[in-house]
C-alpha cells in the first residue's frame, strides 16, 4: 500500500487529469485555503506537468473571512469588487479550467451576522452570473474536490486527537474518491464508466413523473421536462469537446424536475451545511414547483434565507438518484460536508437546474431554458433525502409504471 504522501500526489494528478482534464496550454484557476497552500503546490506540479499555461491562485482565509463578517463596513456586504468581477469574468471566457479545493470548518462563520451572509451572498450571485454559467453549462471545464482541515475533521470525528481526526479524514476521503490504492486514474475511469450504465437505462425510460415515498414523511410528486436528461460522473466541454469530472467523489445519476411540476412533502435525511449554522431535522412543502412551507428542527431561518436569494431559489433544480448502499453511505460517516453527504444518498437541490439536464440546453439562453421548464437561479443547494426505505417509481411518457429504486437502491 502506498503511503499517504504518494497518495495525495496521485489523488492531486487525479484532480487535474480526471478532475478537470487540463490540456496543454489551458489555464487553471485554483481556489483554495490558505493553510492548504501544501496541497495546492501538489496540484500546480501536476497541472505544469500536464502541460499548463498557468496556475492562478484564488487563496481564501477563513478565519480572515471570520473577521470581515463580524467586524467589516456594513456596505461591503452589498458589494463585489470590480477587479475581482473582472478577472472571474477573463478566466472564465478565456476557457480556464476551475479547481476548487474544499477543506472549511463546517462552523467557521457561527454566530456571524445572517442578514450579513444574506447580503454578501446575493451581491456575489449577481455580480458573478457570467461565470457562473460559463461553468454551469460546460463551456469550461471544473471541479470541486476536498482535503481535510483540523477543524472539519473534529467535526467529524469528534471522539479522536486532532491529528488522529485528520488521518482518519484522508482516509475516508481518499477512499470515497478511489484514490486510496495508488491506481486513482485507473479506477475512477472504471467508476464513471457505471454511472453511464445507469444513465444509459434511465434515459431510455424517459420518464414524465417520478413518485418518491419513505417512512421520514417524503411523499412527493416530482414531473420531468420533455426532453430532459440524465447526466452524472462525467460531463462534456462544450468548446473544446474535453471530458471532465466536476465532483469527485461522485455516485449520483441526475436531471432537472419541471420547474411547476413538483407537489408534495420531502423530508431531509441528512444535516445541511449553511454558511454559518448546519441545518437539522428540515421539511419543504411544495406546490406547483414552489417551497411553501419549512419546518425545521434547527437553522430555520437560513434554510428560509436560501429559499428567498431569488425567485427560483424556492424552486427544484436538480433531481440526484444515489443508491442507500453507495460506498459513502457504507462508511457510516457523516461529513458534514455536501460534496460528501449528497453521495451517501438521493438528493435534491433547490435553485438553478443545470442546462445539459435538457437536449441541447447547452445553445439555450435563460428564457428559453425556462420556457423549457428548468429552473433559473443565482443560487444551487443539494439536501439529502435518501433513506433504506426510499421507494421511487416512475411513469413512462406511455403510461408505462417503473419501480426505480427500492428499498433505497437502484431496482435495475
Amino acid at each position: 500500500m502506498p503511503n499517504l504522501e504518494n497518495l495525495q500526489r496521485d489523488y492531486a494528478r487525479l484532480l487535474i487529469e480526471k478532475g478537470v482534464c487540463l490540456r496543454p496550454g489551458q489555464t487553471l484557476t485554483l481556489k483554495c485555503q490558505a493553510e492548504d497552500a501544501w496541497f495546492a503546490r501538489l496540484c500546480a506540479e501536476a497541472a505544469y506537468n500536464a502541460g499548463c499555461r498557468e496556475v492562478v491562485m484564488d487563496w481564501r482565509d477563513e478565519a480572515l473571512t471570520r473577521l470581515r463578517f463580524l467586524h467589516a463596513d456594513d456596505a461591503v456586504f452589498d458589494e463585489t469588487p470590480r477587479w475581482y468581477v473582472e478577472m472571474q469574468n477573463s478566466l472564465a471566457d478565456g476557457g480556464a479550467a476551475a479547481l476548487s479545493i474544499l477543506s472549511g470548518d463546517p462552523e467557521a462563520l457561527s454566530g456571524v451576522d445572517q442578514d450579513r451572509l444574506r447580503r454578501s451572498g446575493l451581491a456575489q450571485g449577481k455580480a458573478l452570473k457570467h461565470v457562473r454559467e460559463v461553468y454551469q453549462n460546460n463551456r469550461a471545464p471544473w471541479c470541486v474536490a476536498a482535503i481535510p482541515s483540523p477543524a472539519w475533521a473534529k467535526k467529524v470525528f469528534p471522539a479522536l486527537s486532532p491529528d488522529a481526526a485528520v488521518e482518519r479524514l484522508w482516509k475516508e476521503i481518499l477512499k470515497a474518491a478511489r484514490a486510496d490504492g495508488g491506481r486513482a486514474a485507473v479506477e475512477w475511469t472504471a467508476h464513471t464508466e457505471a454511472l453511464r450504465e445507469h444513465i444509459r437505462v434511465l434515459n431510455g425510460y424517459d420518464f414524465r413523473l417520478l413518485r418518491y415515498r419513505n417512512s421520514l414523511g417524503t411523499d412527493l410528486v416530482v414531473e420531468l421536462p420533455e426532453g430532459h436528461v440524465w447526466c452524472g460522473g462525467l460531463e462534456t466541454c462544450v468548446t473544446t469537446g474535453a471530458v471532465f469530472t466536476p465532483n469527485i467523489p461522485t455516485e449520483e445519476v441526475f436531471t432537472a424536475p419541471k420547474r411547476d411540476g413538483v407537489n408534495g412533502v420531502v423530508v431531509a435525511s441528512k444535516p445541511l451545511s449553511l454558511p454559518g449554522e448546519v441545518a437539522e431535522g428540515f421539511r419543504f412543502t411544495l406546490k406547483d414547483g414552489k417551497i411553501v412551507e419549512i419546518h425545521a428542527e434547527k437553522g430555520e431561518a437560513s434554510l428560509r434565507d436560501e429559499i428567498a436569494m431569488d425567485e427560483g431559489a424556492s424552486y427544484l433544480g436538480e433531481v440526484a438518484l444515489v443508491p442507500w448502499d453507495s460506498p459513502i453511505s457504507q462508511s457510516g460517516v457523516l461529513f458534514y460536508n455536501t460534496l460528501f453527504d449528497e453521495n451517501a444518498s438521493c438528493h435534491f437541490a433547490f435553485g438553478s437546474a443545470f442546462s445539459t439536464c435538457i437536449a441541447g440546453g447547452d445553445a439555450m439562453d435563460e428564457d428559453e431554458l425556462l420556457a423549457r421548464g428548468l429552473n433559473r437561479s443565482m443560487n444551487h443547494v443539494d439536501f439529502m433525502i435518501g433513506t433504506p426505505d426510499l421507494s421511487i417509481v416512475g411513469t413512462t411518457r406511455d403510461g408505462r409504471e417503473i419501480t426505480v429504486f427500492k428499498d433505497g437502491s437502484f431496482a435495475f
